[in-house]
């Protein structure tokens, strides 16, 4: 058993030596005895105080590897041997390797629908609010959160919702959760798999493919200048409806009120009919009020209604919302009662306060006016530099827009040629869900988002855009 102690800055703590070398000693059984040297005769051997060697004995002990014998002193545990595998020469496979870094692309120029405005967040209010949070809410901050997310929070966003989208429901009715993709999993768990499910096409890849991947018959819906056909939905009889009936996403249709009723009677006419209305962006209107939320419509309680701080905060902050039904609130409880999930309990007390205070209007009012500027400066630049090639769906709504190109390049070539001159785009294609065939026409559909855009670089970004096409 002998081995030597390194002493001096530069190598770990005595005890950490003795407890490593032990502890290897042990599992390579290389220990010609059970018994170990009592601390005093251990620390003689190894020029050592016997303090590091009651510290290492004592780790060791309290790990399992040896045990104490009443006036027999340390004995080594009988323990069961590793399985050993040559890992070491099974290298790590190169597909799950990270650069380090949070992405690889880096764009110089983005179009991007999904950022937004980080630089005019009110970081200084946000943690103003964060600190009253931290100085008056220790004792909530300690203690498990509810499943729902706090009562005080869900009742200032029923509040908000009600004024700003005619949402009707009661506090108790929000469930709050880290993004709307796993608060639509946990909701869908509960429904038989024999479930059809309908959903918009072009529309919101990630929900059609988590609905796939539970298992669930999903029928994509074509559009019209409408929004969802109804008609088409009656043909293949599904249980649910996806729908952006605010702003379509992603080609921005806004859903005329004949429409939504239509959509609200196919729902009425059966009780095990629901629609999923995500809100994902409507705060932001930008020459007409708000369009009344599809669920202040419903009188039949089969709309859930979805929305999201992730567009009108920060997307990092992950909170989203949905409002349950009763009889569908029921069923969610009864499953995920016991679950602890959601967002940084100390960012949904700041956002409660953040609501309260009114700075989150205010937050709104200026993000709708800067937005309002920037997008309507993006359209004119457009229009100036690709003139009669070019067609916008001028929607004054949300972040982004569709326009219509005019060029032979293929969707794949302009997603490929964007890349390489690192822009950050998005076209129609990525939107047109899996079994859906891109139709390849001269007027191909670019998503143009202008959110994350700085101002006093919208000309060169609209420059840049132009280059892909000469």
């Amino acid at each position: 058993m002998f081995f030597q102690i390194k002493k001096g800055d530069a190598y770990p703590a005595i005890y950490k030596q003795i407890y490593t070398h032990l502890k290897d000693l042990i599992l390579e059984e290389a220990l010609t005895e059970r018994k170990l040297p009592s601390k005093r005769k251990l620390a003689q051997d190894l020029g050592v105080s016997v303090n590091s060697v009651a510290h290492a004995y004592e780790q060791l002990l309290a790990e399992g590897y040896i045990y104490s014998v009443e006036r027999k002193g340390y004995m080594v545990e009988d323990i069961t041997r590793y399985i050993k595998k040559d890992w070491e020469n099974d290298p790590f496979p190169d597909e799950l390797k990270e650069n380090g870094k949070q992405e690889s692309f880096r764009p110089e120029v983005t179009f991007s629908h999904i950022a937004t405005d980080a630089e005019h967040f009110p970081f200084k209010k946000w943690r103003r609010y964060q600190q009253h949070v931290i100085n008056h809410h220790k004792k909530q901050l300690s203690l498990l959160p509810h499943p729902q997310g706090p009562y005080e929070l869900r009742e200032s966003i029923a509040t908000m919702i009600a004024l700003s989208r005619g949402v009707r429901c009661r506090p108790e009715q929000i469930i709050i959760g880290s993004g709307t993709q796993p608060l639509i999993h946990k909701l869908m768990s509960l429904q038989p798999r024999s479930t059809t499910i309908a959903v918009e096409n072009p529309g919101y890849q990630r929900f059609y493919q988590l609905l796939k991947d539970m298992d669930f018959t999903v029928e994509p819906i074509d559009l019209d200048d409408q929004g969802i056909s109804v008609e088409a939905i009656r043909e293949r009889d599904p249980k649910w409806v996806f729908v952006t009936p605010s702003h379509q996403f992603p080609t921005g249709t806004i859903m005329p009120i004949n429409r939504r009723i239509k959509l609200l009677n196919w729902a009425a006419e059966s009780p095990d009919r629901y629609i999923v209305e995500d809100d994902y962006d409507s705060e932001f209107k930008y020459e007409t009020d708000h369009i009344p939320s599809l669920q202040s419509l419903d009188r039949n309680r089969q709309v859930i209604y979805t929305g999201t701080f992730s567009k009108t905060l920060l997307p990092s902050l992950r909170i989203s919302y949905m409002v349950l039904p009763p009889d569908l609130l029921k069923r969610y409880r009864n499953a995920f009662s016991h679950w602890i999930d959601g967002p940084s309990g100390l960012n949904l007390w700041t956002l409660k306060y953040f609501i309260d205070k009114g700075e989150y209007s205010r937050h709104i009012k200026r993000m709708n006016a800067r937005y309002k500027a920037k997008r309507a400066k993006l359209i004119r630049e457009l229009q100036l530099v690709f003139e009669d090639k070019i067609t916008i769906q001028d929607i004054p709504a949300g972040l982004h827009f569709l326009v219509e190109l005019d060029t032979a390049l293929s969707y794949k070539d302009i997603e490929e040629l964007a890349k390489e001159r690192k822009i950050e785009l998005y076209t129609i294609r990525r939107f047109f869900l899996q079994d859906t065939k891109m139709p390849e026409t001269d007027k191909k559909k670019l998503i143009i988002g202008f959110a994350n855009m700085k101002e006093d670089k919208i000309r060169e970004s609209v420059e840049r855009l132009a280059s892909l096409f000469s």
